[in-house]
């Protein structure tokens, strides 16, 4: 009885032991260390930029627009991304024909960091930057909507690129797409999609951040929250990475109520990541929900919450980090 208690007790600590090594399989000391290069300070100083009335509301193929898709191909070569396309040629181009009538020919804008490993698995991590211009002499700013998630983009590509400078970069590549024409219809992930830089085959998941810089109602006594939406759509894996990350790191409250079926506001179907859906590649969107200055002239800087959209980009990017240097590749089951 003794013996076989004391093997009931090894085998369970091994097991136990198990567990916890397959719950996070890359070093945490390392992930951390580029983590923390992510700051509020930095995203602040970006979000302001780019949410300021130099920038006229961003509207797709404006000069708002131009100036902000310059911004960010500045920003990525003085962080010393690459472009998938070129050299210096960060812009994927969208011909006027392609777009709503009546509206110019506009870009995205892309940066990379190729994996050591497995350089033809591509992670793209994606967020509009556009918005909706200007009514008469109001200016949309859109600072959660959403110069948020843009700025997020920009310091998770930045710490990527530290890691791969010092010879810890990632497995498999880092594609950071910034879209355009999200406002118009999805247009500028709809063109990505149908005309991508790496084969869509290849494409392991897509984590796309639109609006986390706010708190709406349902959350106004407990911030500390992110509404997940698509996790566990096309792969149970992906669910349970991004379930095991926040636990290690962050220890948000991921908020489901949005990634029901039959959801009446069909959020899963509104923003960028539902294109790479559609192509069966899985995806994360990541979102504050709706509040009273969505798509307002009053979405603007000094309302964001910094410390909350420094811990939402900081677990955007631990989970891309977690898919990017896993053994195998995320599984479609669904």
């Amino acid at each position: 009885m003794k013996n076989t208690l004391l093997l009931c007790c090894i085998c369970f600590f091994l097991v136990s032991c198990t567990a916890y090594k397959n719950k996070i399989e890359t070093p945490s000391n390392t992930a951390l260390k580029y983590a923390n290069t992510i700051t509020l300070e930095e995203l602040k100083e970006n979000l302001y930029i780019l949410a300021s009335d130099a920038y006229e509301g961003r509207d797709t193929g404006e000069p708002g627009q131009k100036k902000a898709a310059q911004f960010l191909k500045t920003a990525y070569i003085e962080s010393g991304l690459a472009s998938p396309i070129a050299p210096t040629d960060y812009f994927q181009t969208i011909p006027k024909s392609f777009l709503p009538a009546g509206i110019k020919a506009s870009e995205n804008v892309l940066a990379f960091v190729q994996g050591s490993e497995f350089p033809d698995e591509i992670i793209v991590l994606s967020a509009h930057y556009d918005h909706i211009g200007t009514k008469g002499d109001r200016i949309f700013n859109g600072a959660d909507d959403d110069a948020s998630g843009t700025v997020a983009i920009l310091e998770i590509a930045e710490a990527f690129q530290l890691a791969a400078n010092a010879g810890q970069g990632p497995k498999r590549s880092l594609l950071f797409l910034n879209l355009t024409a999200e406002e118009k219809g999805l247009y500028g992930s709809k063109w990505y999609v149908k005309n991508p830089i790496f084969p869509l085959k290849n494409h392991v998941a897509n984590l796309n951040i639109d609006m986390i810089g706010r708190v709406d109602d349902a959350h106004k006594q407990n911030p500390n929250y992110i509404y997940l939406i698509g996790s566990d759509k096309l792969s149970t894996e992906l669910h349970q990475v991004s379930e095991m990350v926040n636990k290690e790191f962050l220890n948000l409250n991921l908020d489901y109520t949005f990634n029901a079926k039959n959801e009446p506001n069909r959020f899963y179907y509104r923003s960028d990541h539902y294109n790479f859906a559609k192509n069966n590649i899985p995806v994360i969107f990541y979102f504050n929900g709706v509040h009273e200055d969505y798509h307002k002239a009053s979405d603007t800087a000094d309302k964001i919450n910094y410390e909350l959209l420094t811990q939402r980009t900081k677990l955007v990017f631990h989970t891309a980090w977690e898919i990017a240097n896993r053994k195998t590749r995320l599984v479609v089951d669904k």
